[in-house]
């Protein structure tokens, strides 16, 4: 499989979990590059930001800064859209799970 079209499919993954983990309490980068890590991802915050960022762009997400020990952090929660979008991707992602292993 070439390696543009696994990259395409991992930021797929990775945006559905974004939008999982904001659905359940506001997340912001650094602690999210270490969910991603814990479930084997490999990424780069200059790979990171723009996901959130486009997400944010596109309605998904909402940001709001906080200031954390003197440092400025940006969370990310989900928007009704956002919510919306991960209803369908999970049905999606279950009809699809369910079809690869039917054997």
């Amino acid at each position: 499989m070439s390696e543009d079209l696994l990259k395409d499919l991992f930021l797929g993954f990775i945006r559905v979990h974004i939008l999982y983990h904001a659905d359940k309490e506001p997340v912001y980068g650094q602690e999210f590059q270490n969910e991603l890590k814990r479930h084997g991802y490999e990424i780069s915050f200059g790979t990171l930001y723009p996901v959130f960022h486009k997400l944010e762009e596109s309605g998904y997400l909402e940001s709001y800064q906080e200031n954390v020990g003197g440092k400025l952090r940006k969370y990310y929660t989900i928007t009704k859209k956002g919510r919306e979008a991960l209803a369908q991707a999970k049905i999606k992602a279950k009809e699809l799970v369910e079809e690869l292993f039917e054997d």
